[in-house]
């Protein structure tokens, strides 16, 4: 019997040490994971319309322009003169034909200050991420003073909205 106990010690440690050898061997390394976020922006504005001009009052009238943009991005709009010949920044125009009506937007109710399209001119703000959008408000005037003389019809021109980023 002694030599089953003898062979089975040998075994189990013959086993034991089979096992412990058969072990996976392990080795690791790391990479990092990065990303960089570049600044993005959108803008949509709606029409803006001055209804019926008869010249017996100023019209004021709004537009609305949205600006998306990366978050604490600065970015700054700007409003061309518009489509119509002969129109500047601080005297724009609306035609019909070779007719014209003398209007201007501004950056705020009271229309002291002309929305451009200079540094100077323009109006400047943050993103606030891209899902929220800034809401600027475009204030215009078609006022009595120079278009006394207008010829009836419909009278537009097409501004351009520019957002540098």
């Amino acid at each position: 019997m002694r030599s089953f106990k003898t062979f089975s010690g040998i075994s189990a440690g013959v086993l034991l040490a089979l096992s412990g050898g058969a072990q996976a061997a392990i080795v690791q390394d790391t990479f990092q994971v990065t990303a960089t976020v570049v600044a993005s922006c959108s803008v949509t504005a709606t029409d803006m319309s001055f209804g019926n001009f008869d010249g017996s009052a100023d019209l004021p009238a709004t537009s609305t322009i949205n600006v998306t943009c990366t978050d604490d991005h600065p970015y700054a709009v700007a409003l061309d003169a518009g489509s119509a010949a002969g129109s500047t920044i601080a005297n724009r125009l609306l035609t019909n034909g070779s007719d014209t009506l003398a209007y201007n937007l501004y950056k705020e109710v009271a229309h002291s200050n002309v929305w451009g399209n200079t540094a100077a001119d323009d109006v400047n703000d943050v993103g606030t991420g891209l899902l929220t959008a800034v809401t600027h408000t475009v204030f215009g005037e078609l006022p009595i003073a120079g278009n006394e003389n207008a010829s009836t019809g419909f009278y537009s021109s097409t501004i351009t909205v520019t957002v540098t980023y």
